[in-house]
This record gives structure tokens, sequence and C-alpha cells, in this order.
């Protein structure tokens, strides 16, 4: 009786309590309708109908306008976004561009039903706002990516270099506007706000855009990378004072009237710097670890955040000047601003700043270009642009002493563009002083800059090599060595892969070598944090090395395309083993899953061309997740694959053997008997030695080498009991995909797996 207690008080507690309340609504429409003195008349609608007007008032509420326009943005974003990582792109690009193609130059114009439901005109308030504290949040994690001490510590050339880099640009832009002011400015616009904000446009660059490409190309612990950052973080500190200025100065009308707003912003800086900055530095060393970073310690950070963009709204230099001080303020313990950052950047740079790009897609109508003469005013914008921050800057690298090659790189970087020369169009055109058709000309000329800077590099690396460049740890053509490349996401899975290594090299370290590569999405990285997580990702891999008295090299990456630089990095360096780990696929075992992984292939051009080829097939294949099924597919090495079940030692192995092809398995089996003294049973269960002759003799050598480490069996069925006493399975892949396939109920009892892939 005692198991059906909870149950019946169950059923009691629900079925008493559903009929008071039953008996209390029949009483109280006893008293409704003694109350009311006028019957309302009965609907004369149908319940279809009404479902139908309610759906159709709920679908066009603004809130939920809002949530499904979020929604749109974030998706097209993360579409576009990664479309262009894979044509070696910034992901900033697709994301503007996403915003133009939603925008009235093309969904606006092909699809105007379509628009006009998704963004209505009334609804734009809200997401002008909502991309506005995107904004402010963005450029708050901006000025906290400065790093003032590299800044000082390069001050020479950088500030030449990056003053070169604004000023020059900055009176070639001054010079446009004298040459179209009369056909492209506002009747109401004077010449001087219009000459301030084309040169202000000529002359920014996007240090996020190009701190990413710095990292993802390798620079960042060069000298040319230093100085590149250092100009970039000099340019935005510059820029932006100007920026402010020449808001200011729209805002008065004149120089003259601009001053009382200068004078109250030089106070509000000084003020910030003298008053604010050293109490923000007192907490920051206080509160400096994620438990001391608590809610209210995170609440006075934000304030500060909020006082500052507002002040400076109120002066009259816009909130996000505020926002990119405040950053620029907070506590330069590098400890503090990672955690900061990371608080910060997934809200801002995933779910609000997309909004803003969007928002700017709706105002820039490509559509109003709609003569020739406007395209060659626009040609020679973009030529402007490129000649005043391309050529200004490499002529100011080469004249503070950089060769040629780094000068071209320098002016290359400098000429990134991105989201900032969007916020700076922005404002002028919220100021009124850039019309619809210069608005336009400008986001196609931020979007040309941007796309531009990856192929001028690698047009500089074609013509300009360097003289000695930095070899890829590996055996570079040294035949006599069995070199192996660990890449590892998830340190405890690297640490079992180093033990692999250690199995297969141990008693030969003199004719083997071990890299180990971490890479990392460069999305998640800035100047900060990059160090750091270098530091804590290699950590573990290197105690477990020390431990293994194992001689290791380690290799860190940025990249925005994972799979491609593994591949390229262990081709590069001719090693003759990759050891990867075997990831999920979020596809596997679900409806949904089967549907995004058929998205996936859609959008993925390398992708579809395979499927329409026939190399693979259109539908999602769950057995390896789709960075491990690319890695295996471009790789010119075997691939080990690595499916980690706690592999602490490797003192028994078991193989078995489904095909003749499966004899390559034996190569590794050899090493490892040998290095690590692992016991090896081969499971022979479809008679493959006595069809395979040369097999058969390989299986007797090894017999005859070490017998007591060699085992041979022919049972068909493989036991639980036996493949607990195993520490690791080794298996080649084409066995292990027909052991998937056919559903084999032993492999719920494997131990770890190490699948490979020969060459």
């Amino acid at each position: 009786m005692g198991k059906y207690r909870n149950l019946i008080f169950y059923i009691t507690t629900i079925g008493g309590f559903s009929l008071l309340m039953y008996f209390m609504v029949l009483r109280g429409e006893e008293k409704e309708a003694g109350k009311l003195t006028e019957l309302v008349a009965p609907a004369t609608t149908s319940t279809v109908e009404q479902f139908q007007e309610t759906m159709s008032h709920n679908v066009a509420h603004p809130l939920a306008i809002l949530l499904l326009q979020i929604i749109t943005i974030i998706l097209a974003a993360r579409v576009f976004g990664f479309l262009c990582k894979k044509i070696g792109q910034p992901a900033v690009i697709g994301e503007i561009a996403a915003g133009i193609i939603l925008g009235p130059s093309l969904v606006g114009m092909y699809f105007p039903e379509f628009s006009d439901f998704l963004f209505p005109a009334q609804s734009l308030g809200n997401l002008q706002f909502l991309s506005q504290i995107g904004l402010i949040l963005f450029m708050f994690v901006i000025g906290m990516e400065l790093d003032l001490k590299v800044l000082k510590n390069q001050a020479n050339e950088a500030v030449v270099i990056s003053h070169a880099s604004i000023i020059i640009p900055f009176s070639l832009g001054v010079g446009l506007a004298y040459f179209i002011y009369e056909s492209f400015a506002g009747d109401s616009v004077r010449f001087l706000p219009f000459s301030l904000f084309i040169g202000i446009a000529m002359s920014v660059t996007a240090f996020p855009v190009l701190a990413r490409i710095v990292q993802e190309r390798g620079l960042s612990k060069t000298k040319l990378g230093t100085v590149v950052i250092t100009c970039a973080a000099a340019d935005d500190i510059t820029a932006w004072c100007i920026l402010a200025a020449v808001i200011a100065i729209v805002k008065a009308g004149t120089i003259v009237s601009s001053v009382y707003t200068i004078l109250m912003a030089a106070g509000y800086v000084l003020l910030m710097l003298k008053v604010v900055q050293p109490f923000l530095k007192r907490l920051g060393d206080i509160y400096s670890s994620k438990e001391g970073l608590s809610k209210p310690v995170v609440a006075i950070f934000f304030i500060t955040l909020l006082l500052s963009a507002y002040a400076t709204e109120v002066i009259g230099i816009h909130a996000l000047f505020g926002a990119f001080m405040a950053g620029v303020i907070m506590p330069s313990n590098q400890r503090f601003r990672n955690i900061f950052i990371e608080k910060v950047e997934d809200v801002a740079q995933v779910l609000l700043l997309p909004l803003f790009f969007v928002f700017t897609g709706l105002r820039t109508q490509i559509g109003l270009l709609n003569e020739p003469y406007l395209w060659q005013i626009c040609g020679l914008i973009i030529l402007v642009a490129v000649v005043g921050k391309f050529v200004g800057s490499a002529l100011a690298a080469k004249f503070v002493g950089q060769n040629w090659r780094d000068s071209l790189t320098i002016g290359a970087l400098m000429n990134t563009r991105g989201l900032m020369e969007l916020v700076v169009l922005n404002i002028g055109y919220d100021l009124g002083v850039l019309t619809p058709e210069v608005f336009a000309m400008m986001v196609i000329m931020a979007l040309v800059t941007t796309v531009m800077t990856g192929p001028a590099l690698d047009l500089i690396n074609k013509f300009l090599p360097e003289k000695t460049p930095v070899p890829v740890p590996g055996t570079m053509g040294h035949a006599d060595k069995f070199d192996i490349l660990i890449s590892f996401a998830n340190p405890q899975t690297g640490k079992s892969m180093l033990r692999l290594a250690s199995s297969l090299t141990r008693k030969s370290p003199a004719q083997a070598s071990v890299t180990a590569l971490h890479v990392t999405p460069s999305n998640e990285l800035n100047q900060f944090n990059t160090e750091e997580y270098e530091r804590e990702s290699f950590q573990p891999i290197e105690a477990e090395a020390q431990h293994l008295q194992l001689p290791l090299s380690t290799l860190f990456k940025p990249s925005q395309d994972i799979d491609r630089e593994i591949t390229d990095t262990a081709n590069l360096g001719k090693f003759d083993l990759l050891l990867v780990g075997m990831g999920n696929s979020m596809f596997e075992g679900t409806i949904l899953g089967k549907i995004l992984g058929f998205t996936t292939k859609i959008i993925n051009p390398e992708k579809l061309f395979d499927a329409l080829t026939g190399k693979e097939s259109l539908f999602e294949d769950t057995i390896f997740d789709d960075r491990t099924q690319q890695i295996i597919k471009a790789a010119k090495m075997p691939v080990g694959i690595l499916i980690d079940r706690g592999l602490s030692k490797i003192d028994r192995m078991f193989i078995p053997l489904f095909a003749e092809a499966d004899g390559f398995l034996l190569e590794y089996a050899q090493k490892m008997m040998f290095n690590n003294e692992t016991k090896a049973t081969l499971l022979d269960a479809s008679g493959i030695l006595s069809q395979a002759p040369e097999l058969r003799k390989t299986v007797q050598s090894l017999k005859k080498t070490a017998p007591l480490q060699l085992d041979l069996t022919n049972k068909n069925n493989i036991e639980k009991e036996f493949l607990e006493q195993q520490d690791l399975m080794l298996i080649s892949l084409e066995s292990w995909k027909r052991a998937v396939e056919t559903q084999s109920i032993w492999l719920s009892y494997t131990p770890s797996v190490l699948i490979v892939k020969p060459v």
C-alpha cells in the first residue's frame, strides 16, 4: 500500500482542487449574469474566423514582429558569414551583405510584400534602438581590446604611420567632397560638415577585422604584426577623437560655435582619465577572478559604461564615443578584461550587432545608383579611399624604415574598413549630412576595401615572398623519421592522443617527433586573451608530455576555417600520421538533425559540389561529424580518429581483420608492440589470412619476433568479457564504417577505438 501513497495523494489533490475551481467558476458565472446590465451581443463570426483573427493580431504584434526580425537577421548573418569564411573572407563581410540583401536593394525590390511584412516602417524605430545598444556594447569591447601598453612601446613608428594614414585619406576625402558637393550634398547641408564626414569616412580603419586577419595570418607574434596592431589602435583612438569633434561641429553649425562642445568633451575625457579610471583600477585589482566578479561589481562597470555613453550623447559627441572611452579606461588587468569581454562579447556580436548590419542594409538603396555616372562616382570614391589609406600607410611605413614587403602589408591591412566604416556612415546619415545616394556609395566602398584585404595580402606574399619562411614542424622531407601531428580541441582527448603517440614512438625518440596542434576560432580571441588562451590550452598537454618523458612541439593557430587549417598544416608539414579526436555529429539520431544536415550541405559549396558529382550522399553521413569528414577527405597522410573512452594505458590491444586491405594496421601494431610492449590480439573471423599469403607471411614474421605479445583468434563472436579486458581497438576506416552500418552489437562494449584511414 505504501508504494501507492504518492499516487493516491496526487490524484486526490489534483482532482479535489480541480472540482473546487470548477464549482467556483459556475458560481461566478451566476454572479456575472446578475451584475451585467447589458448583455453582449453574441459573436456573429465562427470560431475558426475568431481564431484566425486572433492569430493575425498576434503575428502583427510589435513584439512578435521584433522577435521574427531578430530570428531572421541572426540566421541570415550566420549563413552569409559562414559562406564568406569558406571563401577566405572575414565573417563580417557576409553579415554586412546579409543586411544589404534583406534591405530594399534585393528583398525589398523583388519581394516587396514580404519585406513590408517583415520590416514594416513602424517597426524600424525598435530595430534601430536595439542595434544602437548592440553598437554601444561592441564599442565598449573594442575599447577594452586596445592594449595601451603596446601603444606606448611602439609609439614612435606607429604614431607616424597611423597619423599619416589618417591625414592623407582625410585630405583626399575633403578634396573629393569639393568636387561632388554641388551634385550630392543635401539642399540644407553646408560644405564644412559634408567635407568633414567624407574625410573621416575615408580615414577609418576597422581595428577588430584587422586584428582577426593578423591572428589568422600568423602575424600576431611577429614585429610586423605588433606594428600594424599598434598602428590600428592609434588610428582608432585618433579617428574617434576626430569624429567626436566633427559631430560637435556638425551639430553646432560652425567651428566657433562648437568650441563649447569640444571643451565639454575635453573635460569629460579628463574626468574619465583622472577620476573614474583610478577608481575602476582599484576595483579591477580586487575583483580580478570569476568568483570575485559578482553581480554587484559587474553592475558598477555597466553603470559606468551607460553613464559614459549618456554623458557623451548629452554633450553632443555621440553615445558610441562614450562607450569606446569606457572600454579604454577599464582596468588594464589582463585577467579582468578577459573575463569581462567574455561576458559582453557574445551578446553584442551574435545577438545585437547583426541588427545593426541589417538596419544599415535597410538604409542602403543600391537601386538609387541607376545611371552610369553614379557608378563612376562610386568607383571614384573607392579609388580615393584605396589610394589614401593603402598608399598613404605604405609610404609612411617605408619612410620610418620598413621594407617594401612589410610596408605594403601594413597598407593593405590599414585599408580594411569593415564595421567601423558603417558606424561612421550611419552617424552621418542620422545627422542628415549624407544623402541616400552617397550613403549607398560609401557602404559599397566599405565592402570593397574590406574584401580586397585578403587577396591583396596574398598578392604581396606571391610577388614579395619572405626570404626565410618559418617552416611548419614535421618531417619536411626527412624520410627516415616518423612524425606525428596531434590535433586536439579538448585537452583531455589531447592527453589520450599523446599517450597513443608515446606508445608508437617511446623507444625511438631520435627517429620520431610529436607535434601538438590546437586551432581555435579566430573570432573567439582578442589582443588580451590570445596568450592566456594558448597557455591554458597547452598546459595539460605539456604536463602529460613531461610525465610520459615525450619531447613535444606545440603549434597554436587562430583560424576561420578550423578543419582546413588542420589539414593544411598536416599536408604542409608532411607528417606521417595525423591524430584527431572523434566528434559527435549534430545530425545523429534526430529528424531535425537530418534537415539541418541537408541544409548545411546545400549552403556549403564544397559539399554541394561533391553531392552533385556523386562523391558523397546529399544527406548527412552520421558516422562522423562534419569536421572529421572534411579532415579525412583532405588529408594526404594516414589519419587516426580516436574515440576516447578513458584511454589511460595501452597494455592490451585488439585488431579485427575484416578484409585484406586491413593489413596496413599491422605496421602500427608492430610499432606499439616494440615501443610500448603492448600485447595484441588479431581477430581473423572471416579467414582473411588463409586467402592472403603476403598478409599471412607478415603475421607469421610478427609472431616469430614477439611470440608472447601476439595472439591469433578466429572466433565469429566477439564477447563482451573479452572487449572489457582490452585498452584499445585498432580498426581500419572501411571496417569501422561497415560495422556501424550493420549495427554490430559488440560496438557497444568496445574500449577506446583508433580508426585509421590509410593514404
